[in-house]
């Protein structure tokens, strides 16, 4: 019987991603900048379009963040997500919102955390209008379009931790902090992603609760619930620089 911590499992298929660095991938990463203004201003009015005039939408966390972005079959930009690392003071985005429900509560130490901020898929990658990571909607589609659609939401969110868990390792990063709807809270829980409820909800583009992740339980549940994803989100994402493929 063969190991299953050693199979070769292609958790997205359809998708590939990579760290986007603003300086050397300064194209790449005003198309990012256009889909955060599409999606947080245009989609879902989080923001106000007239704060843009350049139809980019940007903030001072970007200067400390790393930015990831997933690609389709066609190396057309479909998902975004950064990494926020602490400011001066030691705070994240996070706080800025949900700062007062978390007084007192013990938090992991912040140079060795980062918050998971922007994590979205473009408009037609979604199931309604003013979903950020919605399953897939029935579309009139065949062929390869369809393929690649079939489950697309969580592979393209699978595609985006794996290069944010690549980086965290590389870069003394233990602890994700996670701002986020239940929905996706639960689709994480589903996959064996140990986040962990930090306060009540409240309102941070949307009803949302702030969550901590440790990148070390993250291991040990993957281990022992679905080692073959573990081996997965080990393997370096490099090594598919040929390209996703779609079967």
């Amino acid at each position: 019987m063969s190991d299953p911590t050693t199979e070769t499992t292609e958790f997205a298929p359809c998708f590939r991603s990579r760290q986007a660095r603003p300086e050397r991938d300064q194209a790449l990463m005003q198309r990012a900048f256009e889909l955060r203004y599409q999606v947080y201003c245009e989609e879902c009015h989080f923001l106000p379009a007239s704060d843009y005039p350049q139809r980019r939408e940007s903030d001072d966390f970007d200067t400390h963040s790393a930015h990831f972005c997933a690609f389709n079959l066609r190396d057309e930009l479909v998902g975004y997500v950064r990494l926020v690392r602490s400011n001066d003071r030691g705070g994240f985005p996070f706080q800025q919102h949900s700062g007062e429900l978390l007084q007192g509560m013990a938090l992991a130490p912040a140079p060795a955390s980062a918050e998971i901020s922007r994590l979205m898929l473009r408009q037609d990658y979604r199931r309604r209008r003013t979903d950020l990571l919605s399953g897939p909607a029935a579309e009139e589609e065949n062929g390869e379009v369809q393929r690649e659609r079939r489950d697309h939401s969580p592979q393209i969110l699978l595609s985006l931790y794996r290069s944010m868990y690549a980086f965290s390792l590389g870069d003394g990063i233990r602890y994700w902090y996670a701002a986020m709807e239940r929905p996706l809270a639960r689709i994480l829980t589903r996959m064996s992603f140990p986040f962990r409820q930090l306060g009540p909800q409240t309102d941070y583009y949307g009803p949302v609760a702030a969550y901590l992740m440790d990148l070390r339980e993250l291991e040990l549940s993957l281990d022992q619930k679905n080692p073959s994803l573990m081996a997965w989100l080990r393997r370096p994402p490099d090594d598919a620089a040929a390209g996703p493929t779609c079967a």
